[in-house]
């Protein structure tokens, strides 16, 4: 009998825009924050993807909150926490602009003390366009080969892994760019690809996932791979994600709100509650954090253990 292999479940449980509605408690302070980890890593998620946000609940490149955050959340688990450089726009009131963050406050997350485990970074500059996630206006969003490379080398440095954002295929073409200077090796076993539509122009079709998913096992033959969509499409992606044997899958208030039947969630663990049943649908377990750091090949093994003893000792 064949012997199904664990996904990672994802839970992006916040976002940078991302608000209270329609019933859905967004968490915004750390201390909700870690606790909604908690949560999902109760109901199976092994990692859990953060964003920072101020006193007035705006996303925050703020060393001191991502700090703070991550302390709580290891307070409570051994969930793996995954920060992103996609900082995220600010809305200035006093002018109705959009303000992004400088590459300087975005590589400055790299730095952070205690540090998170896993890193995250949107491979391609594009029109950034996402209504499920509080993005209600289409902005330009700049990622430079410079920012990109740099951001893979200092993680893969570290020893962790960083995962691409990539909506659609022409990305992968242009991390090989990317691969030339030096930062990584397109045969590396350590690299990870999020597969997700609804992001910017990216359409949620199935034709369009699926040709995504097989340029990246073409080009990245010993990569890891995932899915993820937003609104009401995340789920069926997942699915299909589900279906061709990937290795996680992403669900969470950062894009998504609502469970497969369409009613809106209360908590970002209903959603990975969803998941977890329908990956069992094909044979699949949620893998816990233990499983996820090795699957990962996390080196630093310190900090895991060490979290580990002080939640066993709780």
């Amino acid at each position: 009998m064949e012997v199904k292999k664990k996904v990672i479940v994802v839970a992006a449980i916040n976002g940078g825009m991302q608000r209270d509605r329609e019933g859905a408690k967004v968490p915004i302070t750390p201390a909700e924050i870690a606790e909604d980890a908690y949560q999902v890593w109760k109901a199976g998620a092994s990692v859990v993807h953060v964003h920072a946000r101020d006193a007035e609940g705006k996303n925050s490149g703020d060393k001191k909150i991502y700090a703070e955050i991550i302390e709580r959340i290891r307070d409570k688990c051994d969930i793996l926490i995954q920060t992103t450089n996609g900082i995220g726009i600010r809305y200035d009131k006093a002018t109705g602009q959009y303000i992004w963050p400088k590459d300087e406050e975005r590589l400055g997350l790299l730095e952070l003390e205690p540090r998170q485990d896993l890193f995250g970074i949107a491979c391609a500059s594009g029109d950034f366009f996402n209504p499920e996630g509080g993005y209600m206006v289409e902005t330009p969003y700049v990622n430079s080969l410079e920012l990109v490379s740099q951001t893979m080398k200092s993680v893969l440095a570290m020893g962790s892994v960083c995962e691409w954002e990539v909506p659609h295929a022409a990305v992968l073409h242009r991390m090989l760019r990317v691969a030339k200077t030096g930062a990584f090796d397109p045969l590396q076993s350590n690299l990870w690809i999020l597969h997700g539509s609804g992001f910017g122009n990216s359409p949620p079709l199935a034709p369009h996932i699926i040709f995504s998913v097989q340029e990246g096992r073409r080009l990245y033959p010993n990569s890891l791979w995932g899915t993820t969509a937003t609104g009401k499409d995340q789920f069926w992606v997942c699915n299909l994600g589900l279906s061709m044997n990937c290795d996680s899958v992403r669900v969470g208030f950062e894009d998504n709100i609502y469970l497969p039947n369409g009613n809106a969630a209360k908590t970002n663990a209903d959603l990975v509650d969803a998941i977890v049943n329908i990956a069992a649908i094909w044979g699949r377990e949620p893998a816990t954090a233990a499983e996820a750091r090795e699957i990962f090949q996390l080196k630093d093994r310190g900090t895991a253990d060490a979290v580990q003893q002080r939640v066993a000792a709780t």
